[in-house]
């Protein structure tokens, strides 16, 4: 009986070897860069903060490279892929195991166990240590870098809490829990009917309350007419959570995925208007790393034909079919966080786009 799974033999180590050890290279060489650049820009901060040394290596950088590590993962797969295949092609290696009588399919199974490697890594930072790591970031920058220290919270925050009523925050400051300026509007088919205003709110993250030494009670008829009451001493308690008082984008970064899921049915159940940001948040969790596989079959297919250029070709094209793909991932995210789009179709739109050209490439790559 013919077996499903080749057998694993001294060619796929070598292969599976050269693939890892190339990619771990890679990677290792621009977080060491990276982590150089970013520590020359923060030196200042560092210094005039008092960050102890400890702090800045074990609770900033440790967690500051799995990031990083996933922002380049993709581009570093492809790069690995096409550097060491274009070199055995160069050396005719690969037109030695072909004629041997192995099939390029059979010459893949190396290269997708690597991109399995590579993509589970990749998804396991993505789902459960990246969201840790952030939440840790961000706190050190809380305490360490000060022009960080406000950027957590929009200057306008306008979220809503519940079907046709919104809440309206101005000024928040997360050291304080205090907003310079805080409303609840209330909608009927797109028309404000109540409102109610209040200068200097402070809000209670345990108990959600809103509390101001006067507030501003707002009505409005069918007719426009405009009636309204002053009252001392608010004491409000609305369905808004400490943590969506932050910028959505910086929110949902520091959210695992179980997390996350439990938020986005939150804000569903709300009616929110930052449905279409969390849900492209989830998709490209999954997306991005199943795109390793994509970009290794394309690496692969698109150097093992031996060319005049060689190396230096091959690598030039796959870096900029590689820019490419991020380019694709940035242009269509945006659309479906603007609504043109559904967001699932705009994050998995360019693994479907590149996987037609990797499956062509496949089919013109020798045999």
């Amino acid at each position: 009986m013919k077996r499903y799974w080749p057998g694993f033999k001294i060619l796929d180590r070598y292969i599976l070897g050269k693939f890892l050890a190339t990619y771990f290279f890679a990677i290792a060489m621009i977080i060491v860069i990276v982590v150089i650049f970013d520590y020359v820009e923060k030196i200042d901060d560092f210094t005039e903060t008092h960050a102890p040394l400890k702090e800045v290596l074990f609770t900033y950088y440790l967690n500051f490279i799995p990031f990083f590590i996933n922002q380049f993962s993709g581009l570093f797969t492809f790069i690995a892929c096409i550097f060491f295949t274009s070199k055995m092609a160069y050396q005719t290696e690969i037109v030695a195991m072909l004629s041997g009588g192995m099939s390029f399919r059979r010459l893949m199974w190396p290269y997708f166990l690597g991109a399995f490697i590579i993509g589970s890594l990749s998804l396991g930072l993505n789902l459960w240590l990246i969201p840790l790591s952030q939440r840790h970031i961000v706190d050190f920058e809380q305490q360490y870098i000060p022009r960080k220290q406000n950027t957590r919270y929009d200057r306008h925050i306008y979220r809503q809490i519940e079907p046709g009523i919104f809440a309206y925050v101005r000024g928040y400051n997360g050291a304080s829990h205090q907003a310079s300026f805080f409303a609840l509007e209330r909608y009927v088919s797109g028309t404000m009917t109540h409102s109610l205003e209040a200068a200097d709110a402070k809000f209670n993250p345990e108990t959600k309350r809103w509390t101001a030494p006067r507030y501003t009670k707002r009505e409005f008829d069918s007719l426009g007419m405009e009636r309204f009451e002053q009252f001392r001493n608010l004491d409000t308690l609305i369905n808004l959570e400490v943590a969506e008082l932050g910028e959505i984008n910086d929110l949902i970064q520091t959210m695992n995925i179980t997390q996350l899921n439990k938020f986005l049915d939150q804000q569903r159940a709300k009616g929110s208007d930052s449905i279409n940001i969390i849900e492209v948040e989830k998709h490209a969790r999954y997306a991005y790393p199943l795109s390793t596989f994509i970009l290794t079959l394309i690496g692969v297919s698109l150097s093992s034909r031996k060319v005049r250029g060689g190396t230096g070709l091959h690598i030039g094209i796959g870096t900029g079919l590689c820019f490419s793909y991020i380019l694709f991932n940035r242009f269509f995210e945006e659309f479906a966080k603007s609504g043109s789009l559904p967001p699932w179709l705009a994050v998995w739109l360019p693994n479907i786009i590149y996987l037609v050209i990797a499956v062509y490439l496949y089919r013109k790559a020798p045999k």
